[in-house]
């Protein structure tokens, strides 16, 4: 095997690590599997209610287009609603595939790279939402209150999400916020 080769390996495996579900195993007293199953149980029932919402927004998308009204709409908002239509698409696409992932690989003990592979999706499913919600708002702000409400409401709307989505954990992970006790810096140094 070449360097090049060896490299792309060491990547490939560091990417899927089980390190973290082994750490949270001997934790909580539970087996590999076991974590593997209820990380997979939690990432489901994430992913039930994100596709709820992308599912409402989709209907309400895919019926706006053959509303009487939606021919008076101008070149904005008809741009605007493209790109609304076509995030929630791709929402639609991307929060589903974890399914798809599944049936391809089940039973062939890959639920770790499931688990890895369906968390990353989420996340990039919810990116979508957010721009997909946001854009959404614009659009019917748009119409019923005018351009400059509607870019407001769009941009609270974005930066809210994106603040609780995104920014409000990524918070708790740098700054360690909620670790458990136990896991928290000087734990077992009684003196820090």
């Amino acid at each position: 095997m070449t360097a090049s080769g060896s490299d792309a390996g060491t990547r490939a495996r560091a990417r899927f690590d089980p390190a973290d579900a082994v750490r949270s195993a001997r934790a909580r007293g539970e087996t590999l599997d076991q974590v593997l199953d209820r990380n997979l149980a939690e990432l489901l029932q994430e992913l039930r209610v994100a596709i709820t919402g992308v599912q409402v927004l989709f209907a309400f998308l895919l019926g706006l287009a053959f509303t009487s009204r939606f021919a008076e709409l101008d070149a904005f908002a008809r741009t605007v609603y493209t790109v609304t239509l076509l995030a929630t698409a791709l929402a639609t696409v991307v929060l589903i595939a974890p399914v798809s992932f599944h049936r391809l690989v089940f039973r062939r003990r890959q639920k770790a790279v499931l688990i890895v592979v369906a968390d990353r999706m989420l996340v990039v499913g919810l990116a979508l939402l957010v721009l997909a919600i946001s854009s959404g708002v614009l659009l019917v702000l748009d119409v019923v209150l005018g351009r400059g409400p509607g870019l407001a409401g769009a941009a609270a709307v974005l930066l809210v999400a994106v603040g609780l989505w995104y920014g409000l954990p990524v918070w708790a992970r740098r700054t360690g916020a909620g670790v458990h006790p136990d896991e928290a810096p000087g734990a077992d140094d009684p003196a820090g």
